[in-house]
């Protein structure tokens, strides 16, 4: 069975759900079509991109200029090809969820929370979203890190890498984290994700 590791209480409980056999019946005949309950995002932050910051020392200096820590993992991705820049000045409403807000009380792997925040309606960020966000968010709380849902970018030391925000002890923080595909997060890791505009 494809599904052995279900127990006949999970069964039942699944059957109960549905509405008893008649409610299987129409189910797999396609009369009863199941849902995802839609899901209501606010806004957490507006940030603004295409500043005016295009080459990757522009950011670097300006981080620098104004009291912020760059790891070396941030400093590397920001020097790579993928790290874009909008073109024109835009904002981008962004969301801060939990991985067990999305559903993962046990945590979850990068694509499993991708898959499931595309499901609700949240995008990827632009990888600008990393510094830019480091930028706008000087009143962080100590001891937060945040990861930005973006594409990994390679890094040079061959890992698939994401920006994190965070503040410490030493102060605010533009970093990286690596993002390999068989990582679990933890139910109370914070991801920002984009929210697009209707």
């Amino acid at each position: 069975m494809k599904y052995g590791k279900l127990t006949l209480g999970q069964v039942e409980a699944i059957v109960n759900k549905l509405g008893g056999m008649e409610g299987v019946k129409r189910f797999l005949s396609g009369e009863t079509v199941i849902q995802v309950a839609e899901h209501k995002f606010k806004t957490w932050k507006t940030i603004k991109l295409g500043t005016g910051l295009k080459a990757t020392d522009d950011f670097r200096k300006v981080l620098n200029d104004n009291g912020f820590d760059i790891s070396d993992w941030a400093s590397d991705i920001l020097g790579k090809p993928a790290f874009t820049v909008a073109a024109e000045k835009t904002e981008v409403d962004l969301v801060k969820v939990t991985v067990a807000e999305l559903g993962f009380k046990k945590g979850a792997r990068r694509d499993q929370i991708y898959k499931r925040t595309k499901e609700l309606g949240l995008v990827l960020c632009p990888p600008e979203v990393g510094p830019q966000l480091r930028l706008q968010y000087q009143d962080q709380p100590n001891g937060e890190w945040i990861l930005v849902g973006m594409k990994p970018i390679t890094g040079s030391c061959g890992y698939l890498l994401v920006f994190r925000v965070e503040r410490g002890d030493s102060g605010l923080w533009l970093n990286s984290y690596w993002s390999s595909f068989a990582y679990v997060w933890s139910p109370d890791d914070w991801w920002v994700f984009c929210l697009p505009r209707k």
